[in-house]
This record gives structure tokens, sequence and C-alpha cells, in this order.
């Protein structure tokens, strides 16, 4: 895996931020995303973060809800609300709970945690926009363990059976889920195939990697007649050493700043 620059790091703090706010929060399923929503932001989606509405914008969906606190980090970066937001992470007056709510939050295009909806969703924005003729793209970042979910490839059969090449997945492959590794509880492989068999067109990258991340996303359309799929390898926890590959981090309630300075010094060693 690559090393993380600067930014990554700076993300990553902005994610501890959030966790030193509420004391709690899905660490490892959020720092295996940071650098995919990261270059999404930063290198492929069209918005506007001072009109988050803004009809021409690219449709993002975060269906692996769960890991909200790594877009969090990216929203407030990018200027969506005051990053001061992040300190106020599930709390009561807060707009930041533990899954993304669309109707609270700025460029949070819909609610999501509930496994599974988030690509059944993009189809039907893909569709939709396809019918009424629109150019916006629609991205939408699945967890490994999400896939378990037999809705996501009832829509998946959807998307490459109408070549949804407006469509693109990614999935979040850390090969951990909340509970132990994904060979144990439902072996995803050959994860390639799978998605090709649903008429995808599929790459491989190092999620981690921002320059492979930008090359597959400039890549896209990879083909004009079918959806697009980049699997993406990466660590759950990455960042922090003693929380990467383990179930164990998957969630924390009630943190103790022991806790928080561990995974503070942590991030200053990276």
């Amino acid at each position: 895996m690559s090393n993380l620059d600067q930014r990554s790091v700076e993300l990553r703090r902005l994610v501890l931020r959030g966790l030193a706010g509420g004391r709690r929060g899905h660490i490892g399923p959020s720092l295996s995303l940071v650098e995919i929503i990261r270059v999404l932001f930063d290198d492929y989606l069209k918005y506007r973060h001072d009109e988050p509405e803004w009809s021409g914008r690219d449709r993002f969906l975060l269906s692996k809800g769960h890991g909200c606190l790594a877009l969090y980090a990216v929203l407030a970066d990018k200027g969506f609300f005051p990053v001061e937001e992040l300190d106020r992470f599930c709390e009561v007056d807060g707009i930041l709970g533990g899954h993304p709510e669309a109707s609270k939050i700025p460029g949070v295009e819909a609610s999501t945690g509930a496994l599974g909806h988030g690509l059944p969703l993009a189809v039907g924005m893909a569709l939709a926009a396809r019918i009424r003729q629109q150019s916006h793209r629609v991205v939408v970042v699945l967890g490994d363990g999400e896939i378990n979910e037999g809705s996501v490839w009832e829509a998946a059969l959807h998307a490459g059976k109408h070549g949804l090449s407006s469509l693109t997945v990614l999935v979040d492959y850390n090969k951990m889920q909340s509970y132990g590794e994904t060979k144990e509880v439902v072996d995803l492989e050959p994860m390639v195939g799978k998605w090709q068999s649903f008429n995808f067109a599929v790459r491989e990258v190092d999620g981690h990697d921002v320059e492979q991340l930008r090359q597959a996303l400039t890549g896209l359309p990879f083909t004009c007649s079918q959806p697009n799929a980049i699997i993406c390898h990466t660590i759950k926890g990455r960042g922090i050493p003693f929380a990467e590959g383990c179930a164990d981090w998957h969630h924390k309630a009630l943190l103790s700043q022991d806790d928080l300075e561990a995974m503070s010094q942590a991030l200053k060693c990276s």
C-alpha cells in the first residue's frame, strides 16, 4: 500500500476531530475510505459547495453510511459546512449523526446506512438522468461487507441490463466487516469476476494510492455501453497502526482520552 501524503493525514485528523467530539464512531470503516472520497471531491465530481442543490452537480452516494466520518471530513474541508460542526458529531444540537442524513447535511445526496440501499438509489438516479437527457454522473461507494446484501446484486443486474455508463461503483475492499474477515463471513471472491458477470466494466486499484484512483476516474466511462466498477483494495483503519485490519476497531463507543491521544500520536508519526 502507498504511503499517506500530508493531505491524507490532515483529513484523518479531521476524522479524529469528529471522533473526539462524539467520543464514538466507526473508526476502521471511515479510515479505509479517506483517499477514495478525497479524490472524488478533489478531482472528479462536479459540485458547488455554496449551492449543494445545483441541478448540474454529479450525484455521490456513500452507501456504506457508517463510514460517514470520512465524508464529513471532506465536506468540511470543501466548505459545505463549518469545520466546527465536527466538534458536535453525534450531539443533539449538531447536524452530523452516526449515519449521513440528506435533510440535515449540505452535500449529502441520500440518507444511508441501512446497508444495500445505495446502489438501488444510484441506479434509479442514473436511469432518471438518461430519461431526462441530463448529463450528470452518479457515483456510489459500497462497503465489501455490504455487498452481502441481495439488493446490491438486484440493482447491479438492472445497471448492467440498461448499460448505465454514467454510473460508477467503487467498492471499498478492505476485506473486513464488523466482526471478522469477509472471507470467513461470506467469501466475495472472485470480486472482479462477479461484477464482470453483471456486465460491468471493471478496474482494480490500490484504494490508498491517490494517483491510481485519479487515473481510474479519469478513464471513466471505461466503455460507452456498460456501468463501471472500481475495486479499491484498502486497509480497514488505515493510518492508525494499532487499528489497521482489526475488527475490534470497526466501531468504538465511549472513547477515552487515552484512545484519542494514541490515535493523534499515530497520525503525527505517519
